[in-house]
């Protein structure tokens, strides 16, 4: 079992150990913890949450004290029961991609593509084949199928610590259809925030059904929650891991944005983008965690996967679900059915989670060669040990633009900061991908990277001092 989301006050009056058994009944409680799910080891446990070994062990003796759990000697520590279903309103309510634009040929080290090489080709073979078994469709689904619904509940439940019900997830498009989907059931001319650095083809499909963007600075610590103007009808974000700067929502930002929007009744749409790809630290938990009420969850399958299947997730309030159905039966929009079926049978056989794991080992290891050619240009890297991406920052627009040129002259496309941003960039540096190319070409890529970086100036000169490893970010990346 992935180790869900687990908050501990270290400024606390209360143990660790306390506040550590707490979190762990609460999210068994809540459903992501299931009977006869293994716990982590207490070494593993307290080597991700950055605690003692004693802190865990204490925590997990008052678990089974307890009989919330029950150890069996040389196989681990198993949760042995979950208490009484949380109280009715807690519980889930009843139902009513980058641009690719480099030349043929270069070696594309760009942000938001998927890394294609640890795709295990006869389980990607299989699931086709499987996804042609079921005779045609007799009419479209504008809900999505059962199957792959179903599939999305357990996906979110093992590797976002999100439990959902069936009812509640809509299938979409992917994560920009489903902001076009949303845009067009806000009222006229109503008034959006998006990060800025962010995401330009969300922008843009808001700004296609007609919504006042208002731009909204990001820093190290993510969104700035109180730089948002008054009158919003939704805010979107990517609290996961900010696309392009790489930072992660903090904890304090997150409630404060759930709150804000309950107060000033605003949607918050969360695309959760490489929410999946977290190798250092245990995720913080989902806006849609903390507010079901206010917060449209978004996933796709296109960077996990691939694009091409066109498959993603929609799960939202009641009302805007039922509002998104509504854009569907009026304009015949609907999600397509092939990427749903090769999605339930990967996840069906248990490829998607193996095809999970080598993914985020593969990211890894590739971050640490990123961070070794960064640091040897005398460069600094910026951004969580996350995703399939980093940013590099350049001094000024001429020195990003002079080093996209001086790459693209030796068959290396880069990603400029400057594409990012929606009004005149007030940062500037490399949006530095490694997912796209192969082992060997991302090699000779980053060869490239670091002659060209070496001959431009930093904004700060990196020091000497260890790689970071996976699991062990250094404090100047964070």
């Amino acid at each position: 079992m992935e180790l869900p989301p687990l908050l501990l006050d270290r400024n606390g009056e209360r143990p660790l150990a306390v506040q550590l058994a707490d979190a762990l009944r609460a999210v068994t409680a809540g459903g992501t913890l299931r009977a006869g799910d293994r716990l982590p080891s207490t070494r593993e446990l307290a080597a991700t949450l950055g605690v003692s070994r004693t802190v865990t062990a204490a925590a997990y003796d008052q678990l089974l004290a307890e009989g919330w759990a029950v150890g069996r000697r040389g196989a681990g520590t198993f949760v042995v029961g979950a208490p009484a279903a949380p109280p009715a309103a807690l519980r889930p309510s009843a139902p009513p991609e980058a641009d690719r634009d480099g030349e043929h040929g270069a070696i594309s080290l760009r942000a938001g593509t998927p890394c294609l090489e640890v795709l295990d080709r006869a389980a990607w073979r299989r699931a086709w084949r499987a996804a042609a078994d079921p005779p045609p469709d007799a009419a479209p689904d504008p809900v999505g199928l059962p199957a792959f619904r179903a599939a999305v509940v357990e996906h979110l439940l093992r590797h976002r610590g999100l439990p959902v019900d069936p009812a509640q997830v809509l299938a979409t498009g992917g994560s920009t259809a489903a902001v076009a989907e949303l845009a067009r059931t806000l009222p006229a001319g109503a008034r959006v925030a998006v990060e800025e650095p962010g995401y330009q083809r969300a922008v843009a499909a808001l700004q296609a059904a007609g919504i006042a963007v208002a731009r909204v600075p990001v820093d190290g610590a993510g969104l700035v929650v109180d730089a948002l103007p008054p009158g919003l009808a939704a805010v979107y974000c990517t609290p996961a891991h900010q696309y392009p700067l790489g930072a992660r929502l903090s904890a304090g930002r997150r409630m404060a944005l759930v709150e804000r929007a309950r107060a000033e009744d605003f949607l918050v749409i969360e695309d959760d983008y490489d929410g999946e790809l977290r190798y250092d630290v245990a995720p913080l938990p989902l806006l849609a965690a903390l507010g079901p009420d206010v917060v449209a969850h978004l996933g796709t399958v296109s960077k996990l996967l691939t694009p091409t299947l066109g498959a993603g997730w929609l799960v939202a309030p009641p009302a805007v679900r039922a509002a998104v159905l509504d854009h569907r039966d009026r304009t015949g929009a609907r999600p397509t059915c092939a990427g749903q079926r090769v999605f339930v049978a990967l996840a069906a056989h248990g490829d998607l989670g193996r095809h999970l794991r080598r993914l985020r080992r593969e990211l890894a290891e590739r971050r640490v060669a990123v961070a070794v050619a960064v640091r040897a240009a005398g460069h600094i890297l910026e951004g969580d040990a996350a995703g399939a991406h980093v940013l590099v920052p350049l001094p000024g627009a001429a020195a990003e633009q002079s080093v996209v040129a001086a790459a693209a002259a030796r068959g290396v496309t880069l990603d400029g900061l400057g594409r990012h941003h929606g009004g005149d960039p007030y940062r500037a540096g490399i949006v530095l991908g490694y997912a796209e190319p192969r082992r060997a070409e991302l090699e000779r890529g980053l060869a490239v990277v670091r002659d060209v970086l070496a001959r431009c100036t930093p904004t700060v000169t990196a020091t000497a001092s260890p790689v970071d490893v996976p699991g062990r970010p250094s404090r100047r990346d964070r």
